[in-house]
This record gives structure tokens, sequence and C-alpha cells, in this order.
């Protein structure tokens, strides 16, 4: 078995300051070669995606993949939506999740798997109110203050 090291193309680090993480799944993702090699060269992006599901399937709505600059024009669309890879089992969880009153499914990451496949990291979460925001960066400052004393 071939093995790889974790190579992270894209993260989302607006959904950590926006929504509480209650649990992460990995799924793989459906791309066609010019999105792949893409991809790989670092040219993805995810912020404002989210997951939506259709017909009993998930879909990535919202990343943008640009065209990879030696492939044919129009290669592919840079914004289309695309098919996360997931068993039945987590599909159905997602979608009992989903109907839930105030949670959504969000993208994390994206990232090379231990076989050398892209992954996607994704999330069920609860949106934050203004106040659990301010709070976050109140917590987060103090820690920093407390790590900078702690090597003075």
């Amino acid at each position: 078995m071939l093995r790889r090291s974790r190579m992270i193309y894209a993260t989302n680090k607006k959904v950590f300051h926006d929504f509480e993480i209650l649990e992460k799944i990995e799924a793989g993702i459906s791309l066609f070669g010019s999105e792949v090699k893409s991809v790989r060269a670092g040219a993805i992006s995810l912020k404002g995606s989210y997951i939506t599901i259709h017909n009993g399937e998930a879909y990535l709505t919202g990343a943008t993949i640009s065209a990879y600059k030696y492939a044919p024009k129009e290669s592919h669309k840079t914004d289309r939506s695309r098919k996360l890879l997931l068993n039945k089992n987590e599909l159905r969880r997602l979608t009992g999740k989903k109907e839930e009153q105030g949670l959504t499914i969000v993208p994390l990451s994206v990232y090379t798997g231990s076989t050398g496949k892209i992954k996607v990291e994704i999330a069920i979460a609860r949106g934050k109110r203004q106040y659990d925001k301010r709070e976050t960066i109140k917590r987060r400052d103090i820690e920093r203050n407390l790590r900078e004393r702690m090597k003075q």
C-alpha cells in the first residue's frame, strides 16, 4: 500500500469562526482530470462553500477550482457542484442531521488522503450567534497572552 504524507490544499477558516463544529466526516470527491491537477497546484477555494443533498447524493456547492493553465480551454466549469463519495449509511445520517433545526453541513478542508486520493473533510455544524463569536475571540486572546507570559 502506498503511503503519502497528508498534503492540505485548502482550508475553510471562516467556518471555525461562524460555526460550532459537532462532528467531522471524511469524504472522497468526484473530479475531472484537469480539476485534480488544479487542486494539486493549490488553485482551490472553499470560501462560501457548503454541502447540499439532492436525490440521496451529497454535493460540494460553491467551491471554486480554477482552470488548469495547461489544460485545453473550457476543460471544466470553475464553480460547478461536485459529487461527494459517501456510503449509504453516512448519507442517511447526514440527511437526518441536515433536517434538524439549526444544523448545516460545511466543508472544512481539502487534502490528500493516505492513498494519494483527494479527500474533503466535512463537518456537521451549528451556527454561532454574535455573542458566541465575541466570547471565542476573547478566550483566544486570553490564551495567547497566557502563553506569552509563560515564555517570559
